[in-house]
């Protein structure tokens, strides 16, 4: 669920136009394949090193790459900025998701992470944003759904699964609306600087827990973690960055509508989830008020 600023698509070229179906592809099948992916890796990993990991090796391999083609080193105030938004998207996110998925399928948690826009069009309002009639229409529908999604089987039986990935959504919509008033590092820079820090964060929390490397990791859990390093983090996360300057902002931000239905498939598919009438009519009524505040702010823009 990265946060960027969707500058005007320019005019497609030959590149871009067989480029954007393949980035698109990347945004829609990886990422919502990574929360499959997470659930591979758990067996295990425990969950905060898991994410540690992730970001730790992914962002290593990003800076230095960035470093070699000239990229310049944040500032030290960019470096705080980046740490302090890394914690909240990458720990307080992507752990918290992480934690969740112990007990909750990949396919639920997809569909509850995807509330996130409800959350940053709330916190908004702490800047004066203060949402629209149309904007609060499709909050109230889409907080109705994370109710709806919250009786059903697949997190009803979790409370603390639950309770992780709401403030997983919220911590995320919260850490990208505060980063956009910021002094962030510079393009990919400002992802790298944020993996690295997130990391550190993750290693912090993985300790305090009492989280420990598996002596003898399950070779299909290892597998998982370099997927979710390589597609998950570092060539999904390209393909959104050209996206974002290739075509206009509501296909490039497309990726959250197919991200839930494409991961429960999966689920389902791979891994033998189940997901019932209750979870199903949450995710609808979910994407539909996240659809309607998408609608109302590509308006106003």
């Amino acid at each position: 669920m990265p946060d960027a600023a969707c500058p005007t698509a320019p005019a497609a070229t030959t590149e871009s136009r067989w480029l954007v179906p393949l980035s698109l592809f990347a945004l829609y099948v990886i990422w919502g394949s990574t929360y499959l992916g997470i659930r591979y890796a758990l067996v295990s990993y425990p969950p905060f090193l898991l994410a540690a990991l992730r970001f730790a090796i992914a962002g290593v391999l990003l800076f230095a790459v960035l470093r070699l083609r000239g990229a310049a080193l944040p500032t030290a105030r960019q470096w705080r900025n980046a740490a302090i938004v890394g914690t909240l998207l990458l720990a307080g996110g992507n752990g918290l998701v992480c934690y969740a998925e112990q007990s909750v399928s990949s396919g639920i948690a997809a569909v509850a992470v995807a509330s996130m826009p409800l959350f940053a069009a709330v916190f908004g309002g702490l800047y004066g944003e203060w949402p629209s009639r149309g904007e609060t229409t499709g909050l109230v529908l889409g907080f109705v759904g994370v109710i709806v999604l919250n009786l059903g089987a697949g997190l009803s039986g979790s409370p603390l699964g639950a309770i992780a990935l709401i403030v997983a959504a919220s911590s995320w919509a919260f850490g990208s609306v505060w980063s956009k008033r910021q002094d962030m590092p510079k393009g990919p820079m400002n992802v790298a600087a944020q993996m690295l820090c997130a990391s550190v964060a993750l290693g912090i929390i993985a300790l305090l827990q009492g989280e420990r490397m598996p002596a003898h990791p399950q070779a299909s859990a290892t597998a998982a973690l370099l997927y979710l390093v390589v597609f998950g983090s570092l060539i999904a996360f390209s393909a959104y960055l050209f996206v974002l300057k290739a075509v206009r902002p509501a296909l490039a931000t497309s990726y959250a509508y197919v991200n839930p239905p494409v991961a429960v498939l999966f689920g389902v598919a791979l891994a033998g989830e189940h997901v019932g009438p209750f979870d199903l009519a949450g995710m609808a009524i979910i994407l539909v008020g996240v659809g309607i505040i998408t609608l109302m702010r590509t308006r106003k823009a």
